[in-house]
């Protein structure tokens, strides 16, 4: 189901007020990747770039056509490792922060905290 227009713009609005809600919007992302749920982190890390630095600006630090990097993200994207990558690089250099992976026990779902 499509978003709408009010949806989006109510959820960018948040992202560029609210620092927390940015990180957690993209740490989530990260998380729904490390969980095999690919759907959803394409969907986050969409919406996290379309409401912070946009796909313009995020071709010209990956060196990328910003078509080519929505289509990667996109529901039936897949990029490879190499591309992922520099997607989060980039958005970590662009956030201030740096990601670590933490692990837990076998029962418990692996955690990324944004330091």
């Amino acid at each position: 189901m499509p978003l709408t227009r009010d949806f989006k713009e109510t959820v960018q609005a948040r992202v560029q007020r609210d620092p927390e809600f940015r990180q957690s919007l993209f740490q989530e992302g990260i998380e729904c990747t490390l969980a095999g749920d690919i759907d959803t982190a394409n969907s986050l890390l969409r919406t996290y770039i379309n409401a912070t630095m946009g796909f313009s600006e995020l071709g010209k630090l990956t060196k990328k056509q910003p078509k080519s990097l929505m289509r990667m993200l996109g529901p039936q994207g897949n990029p490879n490792a190499r591309n992922f990558f520099a997607i989060i690089g980039c958005i970590q250099r662009h956030e201030g922060i740096q990601l670590a992976v933490t692990l837990r026990g076998a029962a418990q779902a692996p955690t990324v905290s944004a330091d």
